[in-house]
């Protein structure tokens, strides 16, 4: 029995290094990692914005209307919509419609009549047959006959419309042979020069706003293409829209038409120096915004603070130094602690 003794240590110390050598393998799998892009937290100014939109004013500011001065017929269009004009170009030409003409007969003997009733009191004042109150009246009825009829012959003299100001033919609500009523616009012209546009702004956004910025207009594609100053800021209310108004002047050269729809940008906080990081960085946790800052192939979780932001970059005031590398794409799949590689 002695040497069972012996055996049963033996095959004790045989078991043990079987254990030890079969855990090796595991101990020498690789943790896991992220695959990650990266970007550095650098020094520069930022600013948050907001999206406006509103469009190029429609006022006598920015286009010229030409109004029939009575009911005239249209002769002729001498300028198409789209027609550049200078001052004095003939745009359309009217000539007076019957009824028209029946007025201005009408408005010749009235007047005609008119003089000769003041004429016929006079004789009779001196032959003591018509008192003063009864000259004065006729005399009176005689004036107001013949402003009548000079007011009328003047409109009438007026039937070619011709443009005020230098521009463009921006529209013709009328065919030629078309019976136009007296005071009706006949065609507008679109005034060469500045425009005035208006946009809509948040009325608890205006104590923000950064009204030396300007507003920076918008191309279709969502590209800014040029900033402009805003001129005023009417904090009244829309009733329909619920918003305040931003007036912004437009140049010449910018190539935009009255009445045309425009969008854009307003800054409402700007820092001028300070840590800044893509916008792409910023994570969320149950409202503690943090990133990720990888320092030796390890992802480490900083919780920040946030300043000014807008859809590019953002501001942050404590967590993250200038220099820092920060997890920009892949960073909800990180944990704290997580090697990292980049793509």
């Amino acid at each position: 029995m002695a040497p069972m003794k012996f055996l049963l240590p033996a095959m004790a110390a045989t078991l043990a290094l079987a254990g030890c050598s079969g855990s090796s393998p595991s101990n020498k799998q690789s943790q896991p990692e992220a695959l990650v892009s990266l970007a550095t937290a650098r020094s520069g100014g930022v600013a948050s914005t907001e999206q406006v939109y509103g469009a190029v004013e429609r006022n006598a500011e920015t286009q010229y209307n030409l109004v029939a001065p009575v009911e005239a017929t249209v002769q002729r269009i001498a300028a198409p919509g789209g027609t550049a004009v200078s001052s004095g170009d003939l745009v359309v030409a009217l000539t007076p419609s019957p009824t028209t003409h029946a007025q201005m007969t009408q408005a010749s003997a009235g007047a005609a009549t008119a003089q000769q009733a003041y004429e016929r009191a006079k004789r009779l004042r001196a032959d003591g047959l018509a008192s003063d109150a009864d000259v004065e009246s006729a005399r009176s009825a005689a004036a107001n006959a013949l402003a009548a009829k000079r007011a009328l012959s003047t409109q009438t003299k007026q039937l070619a419309l011709r443009a005020p100001g230098a521009g463009y033919v921006q529209t013709i609500s009328a065919t030629p042979g078309d019976l136009i009523g007296s005071g009706t616009t006949v065609a507008t012209i679109s005034r060469k020069g500045s425009l005035r546009a208006r946009f809509g702004i948040s009325p608890a956004l205006l104590a923000r706003l950064s009204r030396s910025a300007g507003v920076t207009l918008q191309t279709n594609g969502g590209e800014a293409s040029r900033t402009v100053p805003i001129v005023a800021v009417d904090p009244a209310v829309d009733p329909q829209t619920r918003l305040a108004s931003l007036y912004v002047r437009l140049p010449s050269t910018a190539g935009i038409e009255t009445g045309q729809v425009l969008s854009g940008q307003v800054a409402l906080e700007q820092v001028d120096s300070g840590t800044t990081v893509p916008y792409d960085a910023l994570l969320d946790d149950g409202g503690q915004p943090y990133v990720y800052v990888v320092k030796n192939g390890v992802a480490h979780r900083h919780d920040v603070t946030v300043g000014a932001a807008n859809d590019k970059r953002v501001a942050i005031t404590k967590g993250v130094s200038t220099g820092d590398k920060v997890v920009t794409a892949g960073g909800t799949g990180v944990e704290d602690g997580m090697k990292v590689r980049t793509k």
